[in-house]
């Protein structure tokens, strides 16, 4: 007996096959000269880390008082209204919650609470690795044969990612030491080197100067990277922990850094009391 199978028929099957086909094959990445794959770009994430890296709902403030009834945001953001509010996020942790040990799951608390004194972005300081790379500004790649620069909006941060390692970081600086190699299509630093002062978010999260970073940079397509971070810390966690994410390649026209030199925007902060005549 034979089949009958109409032209229609023919054609959905065809597609089907060809469809996954295209699941099952890998997708196709731009490669530079030496036949790696181009990072070159600008790049940015879409999510709610920098506020805070576990799982959180939305929430009226980062910091807050005491209240009649329930906590209500701190006097010093209170005006600022649904503009100093929190957006909820899946968060970024594997896992989701750190593993903190009691002693510093203790000192960020301490950090959530007094998050207007303590949290480094907001005066400007340079934010560190990981987490530049989930700020709510864009950073470049630049990409050469021997070495990668990564430049950062937020502050005018640089990285310089060389790859013959140069031995022990000979003192610990805000963005660290960064070693890379590459792992077959995957780009993988070491970071180390790195100052305590920087924090992981706006929510209090922390890490001690012994702190490694081994980040691990996957390009998936022609404008999405997948972006990982191991962290280990014996110090502050019980165990080394991953977060994960996905930066997406700007294309418009606004696809360049800005200048956010926010230095200056913070003198006032800093340094208004020492005016002869302080403001009131």
């Amino acid at each position: 007996m034979r089949l009958k199978v109409s032209g229609v028929g023919l054609a959905a099957f065809f597609a089907a096959v060809s469809f996954s086909l295209a699941i099952a094959a890998p997708a196709k990445i731009p490669r530079t000269p030496d036949k790696r794959p181009d990072l070159n770009g600008v790049w940015q994430v879409l999510n709610t880390a920098n506020w805070d890296i576990e799982p959180h709902a939305a929430r009226a403030a980062l910091a807050f008082r005491p209240g009649p009834v329930v906590p209500v945001p701190a006097k010093e953001v209170v005006a600022l209204g649904a503009v100093g509010a929190v957006p909820a996020g899946p968060g970024v942790v594997e896992g989701g919650i750190l593993p903190y040990r009691p002693e510093a799951l203790a000192l960020r608390n301490e950090n959530r609470a007094d998050w207007l004194n303590r949290d480094p972005e907001v005066k400007c300081y340079l934010p560190g690795v990981p987490r530049a790379n989930y700020m709510a500004f864009p950073l470049q790649i630049i990409q050469g044969g021997t070495e990668i620069l990564i430049a950062y909006e937020y502050a005018g941060a640089v990285r310089n990612l060389v790859f013959k390692d140069p031995g022990p970081p000979p003192v610990d600086s805000w963005m660290g030491q960064s070693v890379a190699k590459w792992e077959g299509d995957t780009l993988v630093v070491t970071v180390t080197g790195q100052s305590d002062s920087t924090w992981f978010d706006r929510a209090g999260n922390h890490h001690s100067a012994g702190m490694t970073v081994v980040e691990r940079w996957t390009l998936m397509g022609a404008d999405h990277i997948r972006y990982e971070a191991e962290i280990t810390d014996p110090e502050t966690f019980t165990r080394p922990w991953k977060m994960s994410m996905i930066l997406y390649r700007r294309v418009g026209e606004d696809a360049r850094l800005q200048q956010f030199k926010c230095v200056e925007f913070v003198e006032e902060l800093m340094f208004g009391k020492y005016r002869k005549t302080p403001l009131p």
